[in-house]
């Protein structure tokens, strides 16, 4: 997307990447683009969008992830400023709106308890039946030019607990940065 999130005029460049990277550019001069700004998140963006969503005269950057989350940073202040011994007084409305939202949370933990108990106990009943949960898989295979390999991308809405690769031919893993996998290989027969 572009959007002057700045506030200097000139719209920016907002990119949300594959890898979950989030990175604001800026045209300061005809050249390049010059990276004013990054931020990682846990899973590749789906969607990405500048505007002002949350409190007038504060532009926000939101991204929609792949499991559908949706992530905002804004230009508002996350600190205020008081004069020496001056106590920071909130406003009755936002009293108000921090009640309700810490009384909506309860609820949802109320809730979460009750679905818990609920499922715990048809976990135990004899007529319980066990299947395994279909996940949609967020898959890429995509060649790297510069180093003539291979990059395999695997997403998908719960923990990864294995990968298993198999091949006819040889081949190298390489290890890179966002990678906290441990390989570990095993011959195959031959037939």
């Amino acid at each position: 997307d572009s959007f002057d999130i700045l506030g200097d005029g000139v719209k920016e460049l907002l990119i949300g990447r594959d890898d979950g990277v989030l990175e604001v550019y800026n045209f300061e001069s005809a050249d390049d683009p010059v990276l004013r700004y990054d931020h990682a998140l846990s899973e590749s963006i789906a969607s990405i969008q500048g505007g002002c969503v949350g409190k007038d005269g504060y532009d926000e950057i939101l991204a929609c992830t792949y499991s559908g989350w949706l992530t905002g940073l804004t230009t508002e202040p996350i600190h205020r400023e008081g004069g020496s011994g001056e106590e920071l007084k909130l406003s009755q409305e936002m009293q108000s709106k921090i009640s309700s939202l810490r009384s909506e949370l309860e609820h949802l933990q109320m809730k979460v308890l009750q679905e818990r108990e609920k499922y715990q106990q048809s976990s135990q009943s004899s007529t319980a039946v066990s299947s395994v949960p279909a996940f949609s898989v967020n898959d890429k295979f995509t060649l790297n030019k510069d180093d003539a390999s291979y990059s395999l991308i695997l997403e998908v809405q719960t923990a990864i607990d294995n990968v298993l690769v198999q091949s006819d031919v040889p081949i190298d893993l390489l290890d890179v940065d966002k990678n906290s996998a441990v390989v570990s290989f095993s011959s195959c027969d031959s037939e």
